[in-house]
């Protein structure tokens, strides 16, 4: 049983896709402190002109906040600045119209909380690929477990039987992989390939948003997500 523990992302780059295409279970990990600069609220979008940002504003942040509590501001209509930037985007791409739909569904919602649309936007782009098929999808709320770092991500994967924790390069600081190793739960990183696919506006990047996988291949983009894991003990070599 393959497990995957993440904070929401706002339209995620394809190696969050990738996680996703591993795990048996994906516990959505947003009752944890948001902080500011991370990807929950913003992603990078490819333009003519180079990367940008594309971010959701927010309203009354406080040091300490859950992700779970931040509230959007639409004090602006940043919906419409979004797609706006991403028709510039995806102006010569062949698959434009499935990514500015797939976006435009989302916005068609009203959020109660920044990690409600981040979550969604995740989801939406792991349905266009059919990647739910295989996972399940989980809220830690729902899970009634309790602590920190290290122990919490143990205990929730123990909690869900899972006999292998799935990871991002993020996790090597905090991680006590002995801990896991001690109790018959691999710990496997991503071994990111990044591969390139068909892309507008220059050289091949990878981080930037799913969107673009789906602007430009659409649903065959599928076939670039294909990253397999790596025992942590040799990732950490």
């Amino acid at each position: 049983m393959n497990i995957v523990i993440s904070q929401s992302m706002l339209f995620p780059w394809v190696g969050m896709l990738e996680q996703v295409r591993l795990a048996d279970i994906y516990v959505h990990y947003d009752d944890v402190q948001f902080s500011k600069g991370s990807l929950v609220n913003r992603v990078q979008v490819k333009t003519p002109q180079g990367t940008r940002w594309m971010t959701v504003p927010l309203k009354g942040v406080h040091l300490g906040q859950a992700i779970q509590d931040v509230s959007i501001s639409d004090d602006k209509d940043w919906r419409s600045l979004h797609l706006r930037l991403l028709h510039e985007s995806f102006a010569s791409s062949p698959f434009k119209d499935d990514a500015l739909s797939l976006v435009e569904s989302v916005y068609a919602e009203r959020y109660t909380s920044l990690a409600a649309l981040s979550r969604a936007s995740l989801l939406a782009l792991v349905k266009y690929f059919s990647l739910d098929q295989q996972c399940q999808f989980l809220d830690v709320t729902s899970l009634n477990i309790s602590g920190s770092s290290t122990d919490r991500v143990f205990d929730v994967v123990r909690h869900l039987s899972g006999d292998t924790y799935i990871t991002g390069h993020g996790a090597r600081a905090y991680l006590e992989h002995e801990r896991f190793a001690a109790a018959n739960v691999n710990v496997e990183y991503m071994n990111y390939q990044r591969t390139p696919y068909p892309q507008s506006h220059g050289a091949f990047t990878p981080y930037v948003t799913g969107l673009d996988l789906v602007a430009n291949c659409g649903k065959k983009g599928v076939d670039y997500i294909h990253s397999e894991s790596i025992d942590w003990r040799e990732f950490l070599q």
